[in-house]
């Protein structure tokens, strides 16, 4: 969804997101109201800093409209300057995670999760277990090779799960999507803006509630707010947090 359709220029697309934002809290929109009880006792347009396992369990039951997620691929990840991923060295979190993460979403809505695919078992054991169905699988596919082994590594990947029966959307995405290189400027598996937007587009509303439990430098709440969508992002590195803080404040359509 191209952003001309909401407004011209980045400083009046800035404004419109502000003004809506501060209607919804207020509940002058409709669009909160229309969501429930339990959705208007979470402080929305949040990024909050911790454990993403203990704070979901402080969120009420069927709160959220859509997950989209990039969790830690369990692959004791390093990047060339040498950072890492917070728990990308153990496997222990991710049942926990994915039960909260179920408990929290609405019925018949999605939830889209990338994964490192040597661990795809516990991924997908995960998933099932707290109560997901997979439905689908996307592919992006890269310019460049992130790294070299038996193979040129060129993609990565996720599952669409479900929880209910949700519609289908208006117009499903290709399940192969181009994908856009950031060039890690905020994270070290920085996912860029143009990978996450369209998810947001096709599998949720104007309004509705995204979670992002792994948030990392925040790519899934500017994506959602420029969709306008309201957002919920954990984060359990502060640097990151206040670097996703910023991003949601710049509001750069142009931006990675």
């Amino acid at each position: 969804m191209g952003l001309d359709m909401y407004a011209t220029t980045a400083k009046e697309a800035a404004n419109e997101r502000n003004q809506e934002t501060t209607q919804m809290m207020e509940g002058k929109s409709g669009l909160l109201d229309d969501r429930g009880e339990a959705a208007k006792r979470l402080a929305v347009n949040r990024i909050l800093a911790g454990d993403c396992i203990p704070v979901m369990q402080g969120f009420p039951d069927a709160c959220i409209d859509l997950v989209v997620t990039d969790p830690p691929y369990l692959v004791r990840y390093r990047d060339r300057k040498g950072c890492n991923v917070h728990n990308d060295d153990r496997a222990d979190w991710v049942g926990p995670a994915f039960r909260q993460i179920h408990r929290v979403l609405k019925p018949d809505a999605f939830c889209v999760s990338f994964y490192g695919w040597p661990h795809v078992e516990t991924f997908m054991t995960a998933w099932k277990q707290a109560g997901f169905r997979p439905v689908g699988h996307m592919v992006w596919h890269k310019e460049y090779a992130s790294r070299t082994g038996f193979l040129q590594a060129r993609h990565e990947q996720a599952y669409l799960l479900t929880k209910g029966s949700p519609s289908r959307p208006d117009r499903p995405l290709s399940d192969v999507q181009p994908c856009t290189y950031t060039g890690n400027r905020h994270h070290p598996t920085q996912k860029a803006i143009k990978v996450i937007q369209p998810l947001i587009t096709a599998f949720s509303k104007p309004g509705d509630l995204v979670l992002d439990p792994f948030l990392g430098s925040g790519t899934s709440a500017v994506a959602a707010q420029r969709c306008r969508r309201r957002y919920l992002g954990i984060e359990k590195d502060k640097n990151f947090c206040a670097i996703a803080e910023s991003r949601l404040a710049v509001a750069d359509p142009d931006a990675g």
